[in-house]
């Protein structure tokens, strides 16, 4: 048997390590468009310093995951307190927002608090995430932070988007919010209290450990461009930019919207529903200046519509490696889509509005010198669940698994996954498939 994964990043790796034990399983090849593999989790370098698309860290509530996680990296990782702060007002106030109210200015801490303790909307079973906050937060938190940022991030209104993304986020109770006020500054989500990162080469170390495991039946093509798929009586056919190939089974990692439009004799309402999903690209500058103003802190976040990031991480924050000397190395993100107005800036607009950015929130003065920078852009960011998400991806997932088709990963399956939320999807996926393949061997 031979199977095909079409995508080299993360979800297509570690797919690819969970399969090579299996007997049945003879050949297994990797697709990937780009140079190198790793997806979202490639990493680059300016001057010697590693950056990541987007900070990325180690951690889970699924300790067994955890644990694998670091055991690929055998050593070459460091645990970091996190410390993230939301830029409000010229004051950096605590992550999350509600637990560190007594840092903001007393007119936006009053109605806070006030419309928490006399909510309107708590009675109402919320249907969108706008409704959410409201029903969860009050119109304070909501309309001071979580709208604003919100609306800067996904470049969608709130109303528009359902639940996934803040479902589970619990309602705090009320004297938390009280002592938030007063000054008891609370810590949140405490599973990603501590983080994980590699010391050495950014996150793309996890991708190498990756690669360093795979079987010699593992075989990686990169720079190859997938162009159409074409299910046969014995499997698939895969054309790509340089040739044709044949394999037993397919696993796809691409954007699932890009597999609509390229698998031959889909009908037109999966290339429809594929077309209407939606996701956010993202370009991320990294700058490297002369003074610092973040102290120690890791990531910042700013709903401020004036400023044209929605997020500045200081990468120095990370460990030594990632730190030159005299100088603090800042990612800076921006979101967008295509044929938006900041799809169309050139890069020295982009840097330009980042620097004018980092001055309004007074991470630059007169004084502070851009020593270096660069920008790149990335097409696939954010998966976007707007209201008909659900619907969309339910009718696209029924397809191809009638096709026999599976889908894996962010984009494979348009969800917003973690890294160890596609780890352990992998994992189970890769039980999915050893079974199927043994029933077909033994039939």
């Amino acid at each position: 048997m031979k199977v095909t994964i079409l995508g080299g990043g993360l979800a297509g790796l570690s797919l690819a390590y969970f399969l090579q034990d299996e007997e049945a399983i003879r050949e297994i090849e990797i697709i990937e468009k780009e140079a190198t593999c790793g997806g979202l989790c490639r990493s680059f370098s300016l001057d010697g310093v590693y950056w990541d698309i987007g900070p990325h860290i180690l951690f889970s509530k699924n300790e067994e995951t955890l644990d694998f996680m670091l055991r690929l990296l055998n050593g070459n990782n460091a645990k970091i307190r996190r410390s993230n702060r939301i830029l409000h007002s010229g004051r950096k106030v605590q992550y999350p927002f509600e637990n560190d109210l007594s840092k903001l200015p007393e007119d936006d801490r009053e109605f806070c608090v006030n419309a928490f303790l006399n909510n309107p909307y708590e009675d109402y079973n919320p249907a969108n995430m706008l409704q959410f906050f409201l029903h969860t937060f009050g119109e304070g938190i909501t309309n001071l932070y979580l709208r604003p940022y919100n609306e800067k991030i996904w470049k969608f209104d709130p109303s528009f988007l359902d639940l996934q993304m803040v479902g589970r986020i619990p309602k705090p109770p009320r004297e938390d919010i009280i002592n938030s006020a007063s000054g008891q500054t609370l810590d949140g989500y405490l599973h990603q209290l501590y983080f994980h990162y590699p010391m050495q080469g950014g996150i793309q170390a996890l991708v190498h450990a990756f690669a360093d495991c795979l079987d010699k039946k593992i075989s990686i093509s990169t720079g190859e461009s997938m162009i159409s798929v074409q299910k046969t009586d014995d499997g698939f056919i895969i054309e790509t930019n340089s040739r044709n190939l044949t394999s037993n089974h397919l696993i796809s990692t691409i954007p699932v919207n890009e597999l609509c439009m390229q698998y031959s004799g889909a009908p037109d309402s999966i290339q429809a529903a594929g077309d209407c999903l939606r996701y956010n690209s993202i370009a991320v500058i990294i700058m490297q200046l002369s003074k610092d103003f973040a102290g120690d802190n890791f990531a910042f976040m700013i709903a401020d519509k004036n400023v044209i990031f929605h997020r500045i991480s200081k990468i120095d924050f990370l460990g030594q490696a990632y730190h030159k000397e005299n100088t603090v190395t800042l990612m800076i993100e921006i979101t967008y889509r295509k044929n938006d107005i900041i799809s169309k800036y050139t890069d020295d607009e982009l840097i330009n509005k980042a620097i004018d950015g980092l001055h309004k929130v007074r991470f630059m003065d007169s004084d502070t010198v851009v020593i270096n920078s660069t920008v790149k852009r990335f097409d696939y960011a954010y998966v976007v669940y707007d209201l008909m998400h659900k619907s969309n991806m339910e009718r696209i997932r029924n397809y191809f698994t009638g096709q026999g088709v599976y889908l894996n990963g962010r984009f494979g399956n348009f969800e917003y996954l973690n890294m160890d939320a596609v780890i352990d999807e992998s994992r189970k996926l890769s039980v999915q498939i050893k079974d199927s393949i043994r029933k077909e061997v033994f039939k």
